[in-house]
């Protein structure tokens, strides 16, 4: 599990510590992710069906972008706690967005007082080799957010910078 860094701008908070890691697979990928601190004191989406959902990044959501290696066009997976995904599409920068397709997205998800994990297997067409973000957003009991990742690029948090794919992934 390789650590997240928080934004600049949060405030610390219940939130302690967040680690993610990420494993091509032959059909798409395995990431997991894990939050440590206060897990109380934060917002976790109830278990619900897993359905493709908008907007689950308004609250506490795990997320991967991935892109290929010189390439502008890029994917994002939005992971939930509560199982709900979703899976966006984009030809560059915030451009084109569209639903992108899946085959099959499960998540697991835990938690206790002191450590929220999630677990998801994703089949979907992913080019290799690629640079890879992995992200997460806490949202505070209070209705604040905390932005977490690999690396950011300056000025506001901004998941959709390619300075924050710092991971590169390619199959053996």
């Amino acid at each position: 599990m390789t650590p997240l860094m928080l934004h600049q701008t949060c405030d610390l908070g219940p939130i302690k510590a967040v680690t993610a890691s990420i494993k091509p697979t032959d059909v798409g990928c395995d990431a997991e992710f894990r939050l440590e601190g206060d897990i109380s004191r934060i917002k976790v989406p109830v278990h619900a069906s897993a359905v493709r959902e908008d907007n689950l990044w308004k609250t506490t959501c795990f997320e991967i972008f991935w892109q290929p290696i010189g390439g502008t066009y890029y994917r994002e997976f939005n992971l939930s706690p509560s199982s709900k995904w979703a899976c966006y599409d984009f030809d560059s920068f915030r451009e084109g967005m569209r639903n992108a397709p899946v085959e099959a997205i499960a998540i697991a998800s835990s938690h206790n007082g002191r450590e929220l994990l999630l677990k998801a297997s994703i089949a979907s067409e992913l080019p290799d080799p690629a640079q890879v973000a992995l992200n997460a957003i806490v949202e505070h009991g209070d209705g604040s957010l905390q932005y977490w990742a690999l690396a950011f690029p300056p000025g506001k948090p901004e998941f959709h910078s390619e300075a924050c794919r710092q991971w590169i992934v390619q199959r053996d």
